[in-house]
């Protein structure tokens, strides 16, 4: 995992979050994730293969779908899913400086298809805690809401 000081420099500087397995049913880790990340002024873009809507933003089915690049893509999907979206990743015509794999989640073969390329893995990590934790209300309101 990358160290203290690059994860609060890159959550205090990063703009743009995809949510991988976008989901704002009440009571879901993801929802709670979705909500913090908006409510501290980030852009998310919600992507899910089903979904249509998520905090009352377009869903879009895939990374490849988004409207631009992304800071971080932050990963709520099973391991075995995580090297197909590493290899997703790198199809992109634009890297992510992070890939997060939330808590309870880490996958070996992700991370060493995305650290050759310079994309940082962060695995079995909240991003809202480790927010919290490095930034605290420090970053509140501090990033456009998208």
């Amino acid at each position: 995992m990358p160290d203290d000081i690059y994860l609060r420099t890159l959550l205090a500087n990063a703009k743009n979050i995809a949510i991988l397995g976008a989901n704002d049913t009440p009571g879901r880790p993801v929802d709670r994730v979705g909500r913090y990340l908006l409510g501290r002024g980030y852009t998310v873009w919600p992507v899910h293969p089903a979904r249509r809507t998520a905090w009352g933003l377009t869903v879009f089915p895939d990374l490849a779908s988004l409207p631009g690049p992304v800071d971080i893509v932050d990963v709520f999907r099973a391991p075995q899913y995580c090297p197909e979206h590493a290899r997703e990743v790198l199809a992109l015509p634009w890297r992510p400086k992070v890939f997060w794999m939330q808590s309870g989640i880490a996958s070996p073969e992700a991370r060493k298809l995305l650290e050759a390329t310079g994309v940082a893995v962060v695995e079995d990590a909240c991003l809202m805690v480790e927010h919290a934790r490095l930034l605290g209300n420090a970053a509140d309101n501090k990033h456009k809401v998208g």
